[in-house]
């Protein structure tokens, strides 16, 4: 296997520019495990791992199976009340990066950077992003439009060679690769790696219900819809019959809560709650109420595979497409 040297594989000390992005209740520990020792690097939501218990023994077993870095996704707002506990535990455990999203992350930034780990933080667009640089951020997740999860606005066309004009750090991109033709597009657009999500619930490594992973691979990118009723902020997910009977946005008395300044900090965190319980049931086991997550790249996925013959599939696709390219 071919390594792509950028400034995010000098950062990691690792081989290839490719992220096995956290996702919730999908990266487990042989997802972690696979894509570092695939010369990559895997992660997972701290959060996939409740009580805080089962979290500190994913740490340590996946510790166990590979000397290679790992990453701990922490969500960092004000409604997750286990993220001192999350950084703490990895720390101890030796975790070498750590990504951040939904908050500010100076405490996570400070707390690594003393223990010799490094910092990625989710951005959308350029104002979050110097910020999180001026914090010490080591680099950011450009999140665009296309992504699994809360995607982000902005085309990658358009946000990769912005924020790598206006930063000093490596910017990795997010939002819509699942080909090797993609990991080639945006290091041409200026990123120093990718974080690919999606791929990689259709991976024989995934534990999620095999209902998910073939939902994934017949799939297009027109099947991918932006729902509120998740999180209350929209996020991608795959059109189901549920779905759209459940609709894409918020009741309108669920969204008046919302917004009121009186209710917002009771109603935001038991949309959060109801939202990952749909999650949670549908990625586990098969039911009517299903609601799967998912990127518009499901549309450039045809197979499950193993993760190393993922990352041997993208880096000989990577090749291929800088090969047809005009000379």
């Amino acid at each position: 296997m071919r390594n792509l040297e950028t400034a995010f594989t000098r950062l990691m000390k690792i081989s290839n520019p490719i992220i096995a992005a956290p996702m919730f209740l999908v990266s487990n520990e042989d997802i972690v495990v696979e894509a570092s020792e695939a010369g990559g690097i895997g992660t997972f939501p701290a959060l996939n791992y409740r009580p805080i218990e089962k979290y500190r023994a994913a740490l340590a077993a996946i510790k166990k199976r590979t000397s290679k870095p790992i990453g701990v996704n922490i969500i960092v707002n004000k409604s997750n009340t286990r993220q001192s506990e999350d950084l703490k535990w990895a720390l101890e455990a030796g975790v070498e990066l750590f990504i951040t999203s939904l908050g500010s992350p100076r405490e996570v930034i400070r707390e690594a950077h003393q223990n010799g780990a490094k910092v990625l933080c989710d951005v959308t667009g350029l104002e979050h992003a110097l910020k999180v640089q001026e914090m010490g951020a080591d680099g950011v997740i450009a999140v665009s439009s296309g992504a699994g999860g809360h995607a982000g606005p902005i085309s990658p066309l358009v946000l990769l060679p912005w924020l790598k004009s206006e930063l000093k750090i490596p910017v990795i991109a997010a939002g819509g690769i699942s080909h090797g033709s993609g990991l080639a597009a945006v290091l041409a657009l200026g990123a120093d790696g990718a974080s690919i999500g999606t791929r990689f619930i259709a991976s024989k490594e995934a534990g999620v219900d095999e209902a998910y992973k073939r939902a994934v691979v017949n799939a297009t990118a027109e099947d991918i819809v932006m729902t509120s009723r998740i999180s209350g902020t929209p996020a991608a997910v795959i059109k189901t019959p549920y779905v759209e009977k459940m609709g894409l946005d918020l009741p309108w008395l669920v969204r008046a809560l919302k917004d009121n300044k009186a209710t917002k900090k009771y109603v935001v965190p038991l949309i959060h709650l109801m939202g990952m319980r749909s999650l949670d049931e549908a990625a586990n086991k098969p039911t009517w109420k299903t609601v799967w997550s998912a990127g518009q790249s499901v549309g450039l996925i045809d197979e499950i595979l193993t993760v190393r013959e993922i990352f041997t599939k993208l880096l000989r696709e990577y090749d291929e497409a800088i090969g047809r390219l005009p000379r």
